[in-house]
């Protein structure tokens, strides 16, 4: 059959014949390969630049769990988050306890159901002390923290962020990315305790209600302003 012939027996082929017979040429090889690989990954630090520079609106379901120096569990939680930049956020914990965190891009606002209190802090006072507002930041990150790629471990990309000034909020952050999207946080602040937060069901850049970072305290509430 012709697609059996060695390339020695090609003497007498038409040039229409040759090229049908030809080894594909090794460009289109690297191309084919090229395609059918897995796609090239980006790295941490430039899946956090697209985070925080072309992210809009973001939510999510969230597991956290706080840890002393010696990594003993203090506290496990869990619930769901809604970010909308610049400022606005909104944070529900589900369990153990219920608990509201609304930033209105003005005030932050803490509802504890059990206690029947809300504590009010304006946004500056509070930035950088939550994970919430670190996520709902704008962009300007080398301007305020300085970034090191940490590179591939276990299955993310993990990119280290050091806070320029220390306004008593986390000391040491840490982001790991799995294709490009957010999947963790491990945030230290100065008491050696990190907050290790682990994100799914996540959705970018899709409308969210306003109302969602609206709060009205509940009446008979105590409201606590620092």
């Amino acid at each position: 059959m012709v697609g059996d012939a060695h390339p020695t027996a090609m003497i007498g082929y038409s040039p229409a014949e040759k090229e049908k017979l030809t080894p594909m040429p090794r460009l289109k090889v690297l191309v084919m390969l090229f395609l059918l690989s897995p796609a090239v990954q980006a790295s941490a630090p430039t899946s956090l630049e697209r985070f925080f520079n072309d992210v809009h609106t973001y939510t999510a379901h969230f597991q956290q769990v706080v840890l002393d120096e010696g990594l003993n569990i203090l506290q496990e939680s869990s619930g769901t988050l809604s970010i909308e930049r610049p400022g606005k956020f909104r944070w529900d914990y589900d369990t153990p306890y219920q608990q509201q965190i609304v930033g209105d891009g003005k005030k932050v606002w803490i509802y504890d159901v059990e206690l029947q209190q809300v504590t009010v802090r304006r946004m500056t006072a509070a930035l950088s002390s939550t994970p919430a507002l670190l996520l709902a930041g704008k962009a300007g990150l080398k301007r305020h923290f300085a970034v090191t790629d940490l590179g591939h471990q276990g299955n993310l990309d993990w990119v280290k962020m050091v806070p320029k000034i220390r306004d008593g909020g986390f000391e040491d952050i840490r982001i790991g990315f799995e294709k490009g999207v957010i999947r963790s946080l491990e945030l230290v602040d100065g008491f050696g305790q990190t907050t290790r937060i682990t994100l799914s069901d996540a959705s970018e850049n899709k409308k969210i209600d306003a109302k969602r970072f609206s709060f009205v305290p509940p009446k008979g509430v105590d409201v606590i302003t620092e």
